[in-house]
């Protein structure tokens, strides 16, 4: 059997009755979810607590397009901070029934509740795990009657024209696991720090990564003390390779005083300073500048390089010693491959006059972007200011 011929045609009348048909099926999804969430009662609640008490693992259970939906929800799951796996129905009568375990939960989808392969498991399911909750449009079908809670969606008609292709079902499915699934992990108080430690790859597990994994370590730094004259400095810091846009400099004591970077050099020969190459380095370094504490996401540095337009972020660790730094340069390329909507809306509020951490920016004249005003109390903790507050 071939694909069915083309009809229609592409005039404006048949463009606009398909737009017409699309924005349909979309307004048909979300009458779906409106009707779900005003029909979740007090068996939800019973659902969430028995995920929240399980000792072992969320099983996830379907079949068809149920069970496409199921994958999703276990992944959403798991990814949240509750164990979760998929196990396919027939995979389970074949032998698969042994990743059930008696401190198990099932969680089993199926529009009708009574899919062949679905009601063979259930006598198995019942008997291993140590509950079962269904998900199902029938709620006296042979699914809702062996689960012991039973979230039963409401009548929906399907997007499809024929009324068969399962669509505002399956929405509603993933739609009502990702709720159970938000919920428990709010419950757990599960927090963008545990997140991170789930999704250490891609560009998602970069952008949550620790300043600590990104940083260039200070032994590829450039780093001197800042009684040395410039001119000294300049001859002591001087590396191959790549190298960093600014100099740390610290006291004897190895705490971090100042920055010096190439531009505060630049501006320097520019206006024919060449006397200040011969003075101590700390004259002329840079006494008011930002640092950020080992141990802080790479999120919060990229937003302090944007908003005070720096360059360079040194790191520091409890006693403000030096540990490494954050150049731009390492950065770019992670901030590129973390293009977001949510990031997308950082960087429009970044034209604000007020940084998201609640801290206003004014101009300052030493070189390395604006300074805090008094208002900085919302910052956070890993933040650290250096130089009087002005």
């Amino acid at each position: 059997m071939g694909l069915p011929a083309k009809r229609g045609g592409t005039t404006p009348i048949a463009k606009k009755q398909r737009l017409q048909r699309g924005s349909q099926v979309l307004l048909d999804a979300s009458t779906a979810l409106r009707t779900i969430a005003e029909s979740l009662d007090e068996d939800f609640l019973v659902a969430v607590d028995r995920i929240l008490a399980m000792q072992g693992c969320l099983i996830v259970c379907g079949i068809g397009k149920a069970g496409l939906v199921g994958r999703k929800i276990s992944a959403t799951f798991a990814s949240t901070g509750t164990r979760s796996h998929f196990l396919h129905p027939s995979e389970a009568i074949h032998g698969d029934l042994g990743s059930i375990g008696p401190n198990d939960v099932m969680l089993i989808l199926s529009n009708s509740g009574a899919t062949e392969e679905i009601v063979r498991l259930l006598p198995y399911a019942s008997r291993r795990s140590a509950g079962m909750i269904a998900i199902t449009s029938a709620g006296n079908s042979p699914l809702a009657r062996a689960a012991d809670i039973a979230l039963i969606l409401p009548p929906l008609k399907e997007a499809c024209r024929h009324n068969l292709a399962p669509s505002t079902s399956t929405t509603a499915m993933l739609a009502l696991g990702d709720a159970l699934a938000f919920v428990v992990s709010e419950a757990r108080g599960f927090e963008v720090d545990d997140f991170a430690e789930l999704h250490p790859g891609g560009s998602l597990g970069r952008k949550l990564s620790s300043v600590d994994e990104a940083m260039r370590p200070l032994s590829e730094c450039r780093v001197a003390r800042s009684l040395q004259s410039v001119r000294e400095m300049l001859g002591v810091v001087a590396r191959p390779g790549r190298r960093t846009g600014a100099v740390m400099l610290v006291d004897d004591a190895g705490v971090l005083e100042g920055i010096f970077t190439d531009s505060d050099l630049a501006k320097m020969l520019e206006h024919r300073r060449e006397q200040e190459l011969d003075q101590a380095i700390r004259n002329v370094m840079t006494k008011s500048f930002s640092a950020i504490q080992s141990g802080a996401r790479l999120s919060d540095a990229i937003d302090v390089m944007v908003m005070r337009k720096i360059s360079e972020l040194p790191v520091v660790d409890h006693r403000d010693h030096p540990i490494g730094l954050i150049d731009i340069t390492d950065v770019l390329q992670i901030e590129h491959e973390c293009q977001t909507p949510s990031n997308t809306a950082l960087r429009n509020a970044s034209n604000d006059s007020t940084h998201s951490f609640g801290m206003k920016l004014k101009s300052s004249s030493l070189g390395n972007g604006p300074t805090m005003d008094d208002e900085w109390s919302e910052a956070p903790r890993t933040l650290r200011f250096f130089g009087p507050k002005s």
